[in-house]
């Protein structure tokens, strides 16, 4: 049941070239920086990433996509991060773009055992009938398109079969948790973090405060410790560590 490990690096002992990670995060809210910089110096690559985004120029998974060690994004949001629009853009990195909410669901589908399940988001466009560019070539040609997927009716409307998702590892950050892996997130780190859990089969969870099991009211718990496999305590340095991608300052 104490899942607790004593540092990020033995948390993620065992990782290898080529595996697959789920992060959570939204923008730089809830991204699980330690654990992406204990990823980094592991030196593994090669691997396949799935977060709604890949972080910004120099931080969170940007390290990783500027040292060339990300292969393949499934994600929504290409955001300010200027490498990860030019690696793509030059056939350096494989892009799957997909819905914001049908990723999130593809997440919590694959956690939860569904193999799949439809949605009515994308019907009519490239992302039902396929074609989306997935990586281009050297030339500025689509290298690889994306497929197109089964469409059905049902009562009278149209519904795009999407695939869930479920990956190698996940890394999560959490406001709050215990050595038994319950985890409670604060505001926007909720949005990707639970269910790029979920997707994990070893799933590590970053967390700022840790605390004894029974000190968490399961009222308020986010995410059960059945999902989480390891957790690692922040440092009060590491928690405080919370960067604003944008600030914005209204005139009085």
């Amino acid at each position: 049941m104490d899942k607790q490990v004593a540092t990020a690096e033995e948390a993620l002992a065992g990782v290898t070239d080529g595996q697959s990670f789920a992060v959570g995060g939204f923008g730089l809210s809830g991204v699980p920086d330690t654990l992406i910089n204990a990823l980094y110096a592991t030196g593994v690559c090669g691997l396949s990433v799935v977060s709604n985004n890949c972080g910004v120029d120099g931080r969170g998974l940007g390290i990783l996509l500027a040292a060339g060690r990300i292969a393949r994004v499934t994600g929504s949001y290409v955001g300010n991060n200027k490498e990860f629009a030019r690696q793509y853009l030059a056939g350096e990195l494989e892009v799957e773009l997909t819905p914001q909410g049908t990723l999130a669901e593809r997440l919590r589908a694959g956690g939860s055992g569904i193999p799949a399940f439809f949605t009515p988001a994308g019907v009519g466009t490239q992302v039902a009938e396929g074609g989306l560019p997935w990586r281009y070539a050297a030339d500025g040609s689509v290298a690889v398109a994306s497929p197109p997927k089964e469409v059905r009716d049902f009562d009278g409307t149209p519904y795009v079969l999407e695939r869930g998702i479920t990956t190698d590892y996940a890394l999560v950050r959490a406001a709050r948790g215990d050595r038994h892996g319950n985890l409670v997130f604060n505001r926007a780190a909720q949005n990707f973090n639970p269910l790029a859990a979920m997707a994990g089969r070893i799933t590590v969870a970053e967390v700022e405060e840790l605390v004894e099991p029974g000190v968490l009211d399961p009222d308020e718990v986010h995410l059960p410790g059945v999902f989480v496999q390891r957790v690692v305590a922040l440092t009060s340095e590491q928690a405080a560590d919370k960067p604003v991608e944008r600030r914005t300052v209204r005139q009085r």
